[in-house]
């Protein structure tokens, strides 16, 4: 029997015109468009041409002027500052509206750039949807990025107006964000004609004469601004994705089809209704942030949660629970890293049993793999659905998932279910061939992609099609590696320069990782595969261990040796594993894997821009020289 599921991609693949064209509907539209998918020119596919819109309209006047002004949209909520503030639909389009003419009378203008550079408070979300309200394009780069870092996104996106806050609060840590503000614009070579500060009352930042603005003064002088009207194809934002290169990525999103989509997986893939609460733990500095913090619950008239904390230490291991019950959400979204610092710091859940979580009915997870061993902690602790599902900064929305709107498949551990509908996913070989069911590759869409995904990068086509069409001609590389099933199960088991090749074997390390975090004495892990001049290669596994553990860190090391010889066999030479405090992580909570790898093989690695901490790789380093590598 056919699923919803199955039939709905069918749809969408055969019939891309009227599949999306129906979707549309649910956006206003100051001028329909004249071609739903415009594909006179590939590879640069545009949806909704000739389409005339405006985001923030959608977002937020819509509601207003249908009788829903009252409703609350946006719930501040900050453990760290000890905040909780509401604003409804008529607050927030009169809050954009007057910070949209605070940036017309700095001279922004349709077409030209803000930077975005502040923490998660509500100036930031406001921010965003009053560049969409002018038809300027934002870009979010996250509070308290490097100088260097900041300064090459200045030069890219060329900004008029630089919009940034004193400080950023991570924990009971104040970081100040102005004298790294000024830092970066003093390496930059594009200059922005203003910034703008919003100062907080924790830690107040100097202003430079001639060049800074208070907030809140310009603020109080200025008018509202009405809803300039864009083309669908018009840039939203540009999202800059970190590149080892140390030139980054501006992935562009466009407003109609970025609109289509994110309205469409609301009430698709997450199930949520207009007036329900909906909570992502996430930053708005990522696209998780952008996508479903920001833009899709505002489009669907939803209640949208911004969350000023952590998964633990705001103040405990049950922040999570206590957000979702105090606001009533019927669903999350957040990242599996997160649930595995809750796992580590209450591993029997006995904090989740002091909240009412009768409101809540789904958890969603993504951003980076979710491991079999954390989905079933969930499952068993919330007693609720966990949907991992698969996407990237690039497409701006899920490639797979359980669609849970149109119906809820059953769930296969380690699997983000299936292709969502407009994405024809397919697993190649390095030919670019396509391979049996079953068998591992490189993960690839067939063009066109659908609505929402990137049209291009920021002034660099050529950079475009060479970072994600080159490879395989006719198809967009996501760079992940897994595989299909029998039943259309997609399985993402790495990046595909984590498949490492054991004596000619190619492995997932992700395989190996499931392993391994199966152990009840395992709260998170990483393998990587590092260089032997027998094999190739050979994994090496680093294991943080779960609170109250006591078993000597040697014992738990033969036992996970022992686990993938069982699970995996022989072939995946698995021999080493070492116990750490803590495993180097981005800000978005993604294990650098590749900078352990480099460690490991003694060779010279860029500081990764995103790390939270870079003290951790030298802990990394002493650990790696303790089991005979790092000897460099």
């Amino acid at each position: 029997m056919t699923s919803r599921t199955d039939e709905a991609t069918a749809r969408a693949l055969a019939d891309p015109q009227g599949f999306w064209g129906e979707a549309a509907k649910q956006i206003h539209w100051f001028k329909t468009w004249d071609r739903v998918l415009d594909d006179s020119r590939p590879p640069f596919y545009r949806w909704f041409t000739g389409g005339v819109v405006n985001t923030c309209y959608n977002a937020l006047d819509r509601h207003v002027e249908a009788g829903r002004g009252e409703q609350v949209a946006l719930v501040y909520d900050s453990p760290v500052t000890g905040t909780i503030q509401k604003f409804t639909y008529k607050q927030m389009r009169d809050e954009v509206a007057r910070t949209a003419g605070m940036l017309a009378g700095l001279g922004v203008h349709k077409g030209d750039r803000v930077l975005l550079y502040m923490p998660m408070v509500p100036q930031a979300v406001i921010a965003m949807l009053a560049c969409a309200r002018l038809g300027a394009v934002h870009s979010v780069v996250f509070g308290g990025f490097a100088p260097n870092e900041l300064a090459t996104r200045i030069n890219d996106a060329k900004p008029k107006v630089i919009l940034s806050a004193s400080c950023g609060i991570e924990v009971q840590r104040v970081i100040p964000y102005k004298p790294l503000l000024d830092q970066a614009i003093e390496l930059a070579t594009a200059k922005p004609q203003a910034c703008v500060i919003l100062q907080r009352p924790m830690q107040r930042a100097e202003r430079v004469a001639g060049r800074d603005h208070d907030w809140d003064e310009l603020l109080a002088r200025a008018k509202p601004h009405d809803c300039v009207a864009v083309a669908a194809t018009d840039p939203l934002y540009i999202l800059y994705t970190s590149g080892t290169t140390g030139i980054p990525k501006g992935v562009v999103r466009d407003n109609g089809g970025h609109m289509v989509a994110l309205k469409w997986s609301m009430t698709n893939i997450y199930d949520v209704k207009p007036g329900e609460t909906w909570f992502t733990a996430s930053d708005i500095g990522w696209v998780v942030g952008h996508s479903y913090i920001v833009y899709a619950p505002l489009l669907q008239g939803a209640i949208t949660i911004l969350y000023e904390g952590k998964p633990v230490g705001t103040p405990d291991a049950g922040a999570f629970w206590r957000v979702i019950s105090q606001h009533k959400a019927v669903a999350m979204f957040t990242a599996p890293t997160g649930f595995r610092a809750i796992k580590r710091d209450d591993p029997r859940g006995e904090l989740i049993k002091k909240y009412d979580l009768s409101k809540f009915r789904t958890l969603f997870l993504a951003g980076e793999r979710c491991d079999p061993d954390t989905l079933h902690w969930a499952e068993d602790h919330l007693r609720v659905p966990v949907i991992d599902h698969w996407w990237q900064t690039e497409t701006g929305w899920s490639i797979a998932a359980n669609c849970v709107g149109l119906e809820r498949l059953p769930v296969k551990a380690g699997s983000p279910t299936k292709a969502v509908p407009g994405y024809d996913l397919r697993v190649l070989d390095t030919a670019g061939h396509e391979v049996k069911r079953g068998e591992i590759g490189a993960l690839a869409v067939k063009l066109p992609l659908p609505p929402g995904s990137l049209p291009t990068l920021w002034n660099n086509d050529e950079g475009f099609k060479n970072s994600y069409l080159a490879e395989f001609p006719g198809y967009y590389k996501t760079a992940d590696a897994g595989f299909i099933d029998e039943d259309g199960y997609v399985f993402v088991m790495a990046r595909t320069d984590d498949i490492i090749n054991v004596a000619g074997h190619r492995l997932s390390t992700g395989g190996m990782e499931e392993v391994l975090a199966s152990h009840p004495d395992v709260a998170e892990c990483a393998v990587m595969g590092v260089a032997d001049e027998l094999k190739g290669q050979v994994p090496v596994g680093m294991v943080v261990l779960k609170a109250g553990v006591t078993k000597p860190d040697e014992q738990v090391c033969k036992e996970l040796v022992a686990l993938v010889r069982d699970k995996i066999g022989p072939v995946a030479s698995f021999k080493t594993a070492t116990v750490v405090k803590r495993l180097p992580k981005t800000r978005s909570g993604k294990i650098l894997r590749g900078t352990m790898q480099k460690i490991a093989d003694s060779q010279e690695y860029r500081m990764p821009a995103t790390i939270d901490d870079p003290a951790i790789l030298d802990e990394i380093r002493e650990s790696l020289r303790g089991v005979g590598y790092a000897k460099g």
